[in-house]
């Protein structure tokens, strides 16, 4: 027995995050046992267990559950605290390593100043130091800081950590992230120098919608910092910002979110009182400073570029072999002067460098040599791109010179699909490079052009996916929380980016119900009922946002006003002037999100105890619904929305009149049979629309959608080498060229969705949902279903309660094997698809349980490794 995984808030080892009470998680591996029969956690300010200050006993049951278990301890700040956990099993027991995490500055109050350099020219990029002397040996050292827009901080010469982009992205008018660094190891006995450079990013820099602006948040540079230092000898001492530190000019002459960076290497970063000048305080807000909630965004992974083209253009362009999002890194010795400069692309035409499709993104980096070896990458920028142009290149060019620095939040991946079918694991990894590509602090629509926002719409379609392939917690916690302090400014309105910056719209159907939606599904994933405690004022609020408009118009109980985005980038004909719009009526779908958000305030409210929000917004929900069915459907049971997302809402949101149930299945079937087996959904409707089909009796129409190969189609992409998803079905012509220029990416996760249906329909792994469910994996629905237009399947996923497995094998006499996997101290309800009671076989004996329910088997399981082997009896598996 082994116990792993040990976090906190959902984080390894926190240090410095925005922690009022801690709640720890942790999964059981390598036991033979089934269940806990009990637990204990111990905390402890020493890693020796020697002052513990809290001690659960030993917990009979699941009185302390892995989940989310909350000790009741009061936190002091700045202290780092110790805990681990033992577990009993029927047979065997463990004990944890020791896990930490430390406290922020919490309450108290900040010593520094905010400081800013003393120039009229704001953008001169700077670098502001101090030295200053330590008598004695550093025992423990922390550095409380945030520089704006973006700051990289050294301390005698070497950077602090291995994170970029601090101090990250978020509403900064609402709240400014300030992060913690243990830099005990980087100070010496007697001189020290701090030294923090500064760029432009999305606080100061052009940032935002219709190609951004400058400075939305602030145009100047500022910095605030507090170093606490405990030395060898008892002292304490604190280093902070104030009117003592010195500024010069920084190397990086330009940097933009948008744009890219420009670096001058002859101009040193080592301190000169040649070109140095003053500091001046500037009126910034500390109340506004809070303790980080953002994951480290990091380099997490390095690629080779896999060849040298030379264009019909005579240009010389990289290819990385992969749409990515970060930066190029190389090795140079050019001559002083030269100019090296790079330019990023996602695609070629002609043969050709091409990146129109950015707009007005330069998407550039220069380097200027200072005529030394010198390793060189950007300090505060970032691109998309799969396709590097370069320009002024002395001597051969190497691809051993250069390579491909991948940047992400740092999160583990927890999920893996494989199938028979190359072209669909391929499309798997282009769902998980896109989400890569776009978890950049932010759940981003796309990471290349004059955009990268956070697109509430996207992550909500996309939620469940990002779930399923990372441990998405923690980063998806921090974008709520995010959602939530915008709201406060719009009465309640979810924005349709999040940060706002300067786009003072919101309100739009399905990208605002990111408020309600958004936590449900981290709540099932994960288990930990905080996040809805966290967001439940944020998710009410939304919610009673559309009320108001419904009120204000008849209180008919539908949402009938505003301006909405539709089923967005659908391909039927569209009912509104602009045709990216849909052709799905807004006022349903609109009425289709208030009834289903509705529902889900109603759920959170019974898990936080709230019975009377309860009530109340379970009775919204089915005055909505009602509504819905006296106005949307005939009194013969026809749906008056005859569009495939219409009927995958009305099927999916249980908004269909039982009389009519069957009727509607048949009818959505028809229209799709209709269509000739083609989708032709947008945002709102593709993430459900395979779902449905598999669960209507449909599921062999949901595996043809999935493996269509001509436009429209997931694998239309795939053929055209895509390496990622596209924001467009037709981004790219079938010939290759780009079908549009003004709002194209070749990076946009959305359609990505589809890999939700893959694990929870055609592998079958399900959490299991509802108020009264035992979320988080603790128990799970396993349902697969098969069809023989594939092979094989299997995924295996670290849920938050363990690793599942489920995967099959189906031959072409019908005989089916499923092989499943149950975390310890879990269960899952398994549903075996076309069997027969007293045909089966596990794990190569007769199995005797499970009861008939149709024309499947169903049978709950405990822990443990499952075979099942049967031949298929019915028509649940298409021949």
């Amino acid at each position: 027995m082994k116990i792993t995984q040990l976090k906190t808030n959902q984080i390894v080892n926190p240090l410095g995050f925005a922690i009022d009470k801690p709640t720890f998680s942790w999964i059981v591996e390598d036991t033979a046992d089934t269940f806990q029969t009990a637990a204990q956690v111990l905390v402890s300010r020493d890693g020796a267990f020697d002052q513990v200050i809290f001690d659960s006993g030993k917990v009979d049951g699941s009185g302390i559950d892995s989940l989310a278990y909350r000790p009741p301890v009061a936190l002091e700040s700045r202290t780092r605290y110790f805990w681990k956990a033992r577990l009993w099993g029927e047979t065997e027991s463990a004990e944890s390593d020791a896990a930490w995490f430390e406290t922020s500055k919490m309450g108290e109050g900040w010593q520094a100043e905010w400081i800013t350099p003393d120039c009229e020219d704001n953008t001169l990029h700077p670098i502001l130091y101090r030295q200053f002397d330590l008598p004695s040996r550093a025992v423990n050292a922390r550095a409380y800081i945030c520089g704006l827009g973006l700051y990289h901080f050294e301390l005698n010469g070497e950077k602090v950590g291995d994170e970029v982009f601090t101090p990250y992205c978020n509403a900064y008018d609402q709240w400014i992230q300030y992060q913690t660094f243990d830099i005990t190891s980087q100070l010496a006995v007697g001189s020290n120098l701090i030294s923090v450079m500064l760029g432009n990013g999305w606080y100061k820099g052009r940032y935002g919608a219709d190609k951004g602006v400058v400075g939305f948040y602030g145009d100047r540079f500022a910095l605030i910092c507090e170093l606490h230092i405990t030395l060898e000898n008892g002292d304490d001492l604190i280093v902070t910002t104030d009117p003592a530190w010195k500024v010069q000019p920084s190397p990086v002459i330009e940097s933009d979110i948008f744009d890219g960076e420009m670096v001058d290497a002859r101009i040193k970063k080592t301190p000169s009182a040649d070109h140095s000048f003053g500091v001046k305080p500037i009126d910034l807000d500390k109340t506004r400073l809070e303790a980080r909630r953002s994951l480290p965004v990091c380099i997490n992974e390095e690629i080779e570029p896999v060849a040298v083209i030379h264009t019909p253009a005579g240009e010389t362009v990289l290819d990385m072999g992969q749409n990515m999002t970060g930066w190029l890194r190389f090795r140079t010795s050019a001559p002083s002067g030269t100019r090296i400069h790079l330019q990023f692309g996602e695609v070629l035409q002609g043969g050709n460098f091409f990146r129109d499709n950015l707009r007005t993104a330069k998407a550039e980096y220069t380097y200027i040599a200072d005529g030394t070896d010198a390793v060189v990458e950007p300090y505060f920028t970032f691109f998309g791109f799969r396709y590097v142009k370069i320009s002024g290149w002395t001597g051969d060019l190497n691809l051993d010179d250069f390579t491909g620095c991948v940047i992400y939040s740092k999160m583990d991946l927890t999920g893996e699909i494989e199938t028979s079918n190359a072209k669909v694991n391929q499309l798997i990894k282009n769902a998980l490079w896109s989400q890569k590509g776009n978890f950049l602090d932010i759940p981003t629509d796309c990471p290349q052009r004059d955009e990268r926002l956070g697109w509430t719409g996207d992550i909500q379609v996309f939620s469940g996916t990002a779930c399923f392939n990372m441990d998405a917690a923690a980063f998806l916690a921090k974008f709520a929380y995010d959602l939530g302090k915008e709201q406060t400014k719009t009465g309640g309105m979810v924005p349709h980016i999040v940060p706002m910056v300067n786009l003072n719209k919101g309100g739009s159907t399905a990208w605002g119900d990111v408020a309600t939606i958004l936590p449900w599904t981290l709540y099932e994933f994960y288990g930990d009922v905080d996040i809805l405690d966290q967001q439940f004022e944020s998710m009410r609020a939304w919610v009673d946002y559309i009320k108001t408009i419904d009120e204000s118009s008849g209180g008919k109980r539908l949402w009938t006003e505003g301006l909405h985005f539709g089923d967005w980038l659908s391909l039927d004909i569209p009912v509104h002037p602009d045709p990216r719009r849909g052709g799905t009526p807004h006022d349903f779908i609109a009425s289709a999100f208030y009834c289903y958000s509705a529902e889900l305030v109603a759920k959170a409210a019974r898990l936080l105890g709230k019975a009377e929000h309860a009530e109340a917004y379970a009775q919204l929900s089915a005055e909505v619904k009602a509504a819905i069915q006296t106005e949307y459907f005939t009194a013969t049971g026809r749906l008056a929305v005859p569009t495939q997302t219409g009927y995958v809402l009305a099927l999916f949101m249980d908004l269909v009149p039982d009389a009519f149930r069957e009727q509607v299945k048949d009818d959505f079937i028809a229209r799709l049979r209709k269509d000739n087996a083609h989708l032709q959904t947008g945002f709102v409707g593709t993430p459900y629309l395979c779902r449905v089909l598999s669960n209507i009796g449909a599921n062999d129409l949901a595996y043809t959608l999935l493996l269509n190969e001509d436009y429209p189609s997931w694998l239309y992409a795939v053929n055209l080498g895509a390496t990622t998803i596209w924001e467009r079905w037709n981004s790219l012509n079938p010939d290759g060229s780009i079908s549009s220029t003004g709002m194209n990416s070749l990076n946009h996760y959305a359609y990505g969705s589809i890999v939700e249906w893959m694990v929870r329909d055609m592998c079958g792994l399900n959490p299991s949902s509802g108020a009264d469910a035992l979320t988080g994996f603790r128990a799970a629905r396993i349902a697969p279903k098969p069809d023989k237009s594939l092979q094989w399947v299997r995924a295996r996923y670290r849920s938050a309660a363990g690793f599942y497995e489920s995967g099959w094998h189906i031959d072409e006499a019908g005989h089916l094997t499923i092989k499943i996997a149950i975390p310890f101290n879990a269960s899952a309800a398994v549903v075996l698809p076309g069997a027969r009671v007293g045909e089966i076989s596990i794990n190569g004996h007769p199995m005797h349980d499970g009861e008939q329910i149709g024309d499947s088997v169903e049978l709950t399981l405990a822990t443990g490794n499952y075979t099942f082997e049967y031949f298929i009896r019915d028509k649940a598996v298409r021949a």
